[in-house]
């Protein structure tokens, strides 16, 4: 073997040490790059709505009721509760739909009803939130007023949650509605996530004289469930930034709801109905304040569920 022959080895390995660094390099800039956007959105945010922080103060915008151009009095509150609470309702109402659906078509469907029934779950995520909108407008709402929000009414209308009339448009509308445009995102990421679950799981529970329902509850969702818990989290963020659909069967109300068929607004359909026709000034600062109210309130809750899956999973696991 000559000398030459020897040193090519030698070269190829070090040119792939030097691909696999410019690759490194590359990666993490692109997720500093993702990083620094997200700083640069929220410094953006936060100088043009200073007017309004100034003029209120953080607690005083945060807590305020009161939303009156006439007076120049901007507050805060009635549209973060809105948001909170549409977004909250849509989970409850779309996470254990979505669970199950994805636990059918991942484990129990037959192949040739699972792929024609994902195929149609994706593409209702395609569909245009105007569209679903104007559906909700049309369909849900007088469907769901003399159904589901009368039947509630009349029977735990005692209680202040359920407390009439019902309008068939409000909150309890726009949680139902936001719940159908996050059920895809979590079906289709929970189908994922549970089809990678290993084989040697399923038959180790068979071997040992399990049910189907003992396979799936004991072995493959505690395997799944960060991810699980992952696609819930999309589904949220899904649900605070929605615009248009909401916009059109929440009631559009500046107020703080007082029951679950209250009509009332969210940060994203007060921006969208009303940035257009805003005054240069306070205003428009104020709107662009509760923009970054609704970023601030998107990455904390994304924080917090991120600490539930940790705790879920107990911590995060260390790369060897």
């Amino acid at each position: 073997m000559t000398i030459g022959t020897r040193a090519r080895p030698s070269l190829t390995r070090r040119g792939s040490r030097l691909a696999d660094r410019g690759f490194v390099v590359l990666t993490a800039g692109l997720a500093a790059g993702i990083v620094g956007l997200l700083v640069a959105i929220a410094v953006m945010l936060t100088l043009t709505s200073r007017e309004t922080w100034q003029t209120f103060g953080v607690l005083g915008f945060l807590t305020g009721t009161t939303w009156d151009v006439v007076n120049g009095v901007y507050g805060a509150l009635p549209f973060i509760v809105g948001t909170i609470e549409t977004s909250l309702l849509a989970l409850v109402i779309a996470a254990p739909i979505a669970i199950l659906t994805a636990i059918y078509l991942a484990e129990l469907a037959p192949g040739r009803l699972a792929v024609p029934l994902t195929f149609t779950i994706e593409i209702l995520a395609a569909i245009p939130s105007v569209v679903i909108g104007l559906w909700g407008i049309f369909v849900l709402s007088p469907f769901l007023r003399s159904t589901v929000e009368a039947f509630l009414v009349q029977t735990f209308g005692f209680i202040p949650l359920f407390s009439g009339p019902a309008y068939g448009i409000g909150l309890f509308a726009a949680g139902v509605i936001l719940a159908i445009m996050i059920l895809p995102t979590i079906i289709t990421i929970s189908r994922e996530v549970i089809i990678a679950v290993p084989n040697a799981q399923r038959e180790g529970m068979l071997a040992l004289g399990a049910t189907r329902w003992e396979v799936i509850t004991r072995a493959v969702l505690p395997y799944a469930r960060s991810g699980i818990m992952g696609a819930i989290i999309l589904g949220l963020g899904r649900a605070l930034g929605e615009t248009m659909a909401v916009t059109m069967v929440i009631g559009n109300k500046d107020a703080i709801p007082d029951s679950l068929f209250s009509q009332t607004q969210t940060i994203a359909s007060k921006i969208a109905t009303t940035f257009n026709e805003a005054s240069v000034g306070i205003q428009t600062s104020s709107l662009i304040a509760l923009g970054l109210v609704l970023l601030g309130i998107t990455l904390t809750l994304n924080v917090i569920a991120r600490l539930l899956v940790r705790r879920v999973t107990g911590g995060v696991p260390r790369r060897v």
